[in-house]
Parts: structure tokens; C-alpha cells; sequence
């Protein structure tokens, strides 16, 4: 898959046009299905969260871009169905927009529903995720960011790609997303990190991972030494 990995949604012209530059054809032109799923497992979400991301009324810029088609792929209702019926939504969808919420309730209901192993058959598939749409394609996510308790009882995620990230640096309404929040966070995880404002995005096609940016952003390098246990 190709990956847009943002901190909120396609906020600024520099990630329009890395979204547009992914799907290799006008947003206008594209089929995308939206995953609602995350919201619902992190406990500041409220019920018109969902609606909003679905029906391109969020502040976040997602499912309302003008895409030709949108649809919904709500993850929890497809163990219930059968992949025969929604595999085929997938594979002829250009992209999948991917609200934020909580990742590791992301995490669980993409292994749970079959999404997860479904990834790495998806090929020129694009992946637009908005904060925990985002951490979810990581290694560990830290327990800085853990609020639903998956069965695993840890805060590793997909592993899609080898980095962690932090996202909304500095956010006016989330006081401890501190660049210098994020330089703690960082030291405790396993790996390379990236912090990201909304500003910023993470673009990764065929292992190249390339900034995408307006905004603040910071590379944390991997130290093992800096881990603590």
C-alpha cells in the first residue's frame, strides 16, 4: 500500500498534493471508503464523532474532498458478513480514509475483522490515516497514547511501517503534546519516531518515507540506550 500518515486529515495544500500525487488521478475521479472504527474505542469520542467523519462535516479534512464515491467500511460488522461480500469494497476502492480515535481499538478490530491481513495484497492502494488511522501502521504506538486495553495487554500495533509516531505537537486544546512531551515519549520507544503537528503529514510509498509539511515536525532517531525499562 501507499501511505499518507497525518496527524488531521489533508489540512494544507503540501498534503492535498502528496494525496493527490498517491492516487495518480484526481480526487474527484476516486472511489474512497471510509473506517469510522477508531473513534469508538477512546473515551473522549462522543456518537457525532463517527457521523462527522463519514459525512465530511469534521473540521478534520477527510471523507469531505470531493472524492467521486464514498463509501463506509465500519470494521466491527465484518467478521458478521463474510469477507466474501466486503473484500470486493476494498479492492475496487482508490483509497481508505481512516478516522482517529483509538489505535489500539483500531488495531484489534483490523486483525479481528481480516483487514490486516488483507494489507499486504492491496498493492496501489492508498491509506489516509488521521491520528490513530496513523499510529495504527506502526510499530508500538507507547503507552503515553494507550487508553482501550487490547487482549494482548501491550501497545504495539500493526507494523506496517518501522517508525512510531506522536502527532498533533502542540495542539492549542492538548496541553501535554509538548514538543517536549514528545522528546519523553520517544525515548521510550523501541525505535525510530516521528512527533508531527497538523500540519504535517507522512508519506510512505515502497518503503520511502518522505515529510510532508507546513507545520513542526521532529525525527527521533533510534538510541537503544535511551530505552528505559
Amino acid at each position: 500500500m501507499k501511505l499518507l500518515l497525518t496527524s488531521a486529515g489533508v489540512k494544507n495544500l503540501s498534503i492535498h498534493n502528496a494525496l493527490v500525487d498517491l492516487l495518480d488521478k484526481p480526487i474527484a475521479e476516486s472511489n474512497a471508503l471510509c473506517i469510522p472504527t477508531a473513534a469508538y474505542g477512546h473515551p473522549m469520542s462522543s456518537p457525532d464523532g463517527p457521523w462527522r467523519f463519514i459525512s465530511g462535516q469534521s473540521p478534520l479534512p477527510m471523507s469531505g474532498l470531493g472524492w467521486g464515491s464514498v463509501g463506509v467500511l465500519e470494521l466491527t460488522a465484518l467478521p458478521s458478513i463474510g469477507a466474501e461480500r466486503w473484500v470486493p469494497w476494498v479492492e475496487e476502492a482508490d483509497v481508505l480514509l481512516v478516522n482517529g480515535g483509538d489505535a489500539l481499538y483500531l488495531c484489534h478490530w483490523m486483525r479481528q475483522s481480516g483487514l490486516a491481513d488483507l494489507l499486504p495484497s492491496l498493492g496501489e492502494k492508498v491509506w489516509v490515516g488521521l491520528s490513530a488511522g496513523s499510529m495504527v501502521m506502526t510499530p508500538r504506538i507507547g503507552e503515553y497514547f494507550v487508553e482501550w486495553k487490547p487482549p494482548t495487554g501491550d501497545d504495539s500495533a500493526l507494523g506496517i511501517v518501522d517508525f512510531s509516531i506522536f502527532p498533533h505537537v502542540d495542539h492549542e486544546l492538548l496541553p501535554k503534546n509538548t514538543m517536549a512531551d514528545a522528546e519523553r515519549w520517544a525515548a521510550l520507544i523501541p525505535g525510530p519516531a516521528y512527533a508531527i503537528d497538523d500540519d504535517t503529514a507522512i508519506k510512505v510509498v515502497d518503503g520511502t518515507v518522505e515529510v510532508v509539511s507546513e507545520g513542526k515536525w521532529r525525527f527521533f532517531p533510534f538510541e537503544p540506550t535511551s530505552i528505559r525499562t
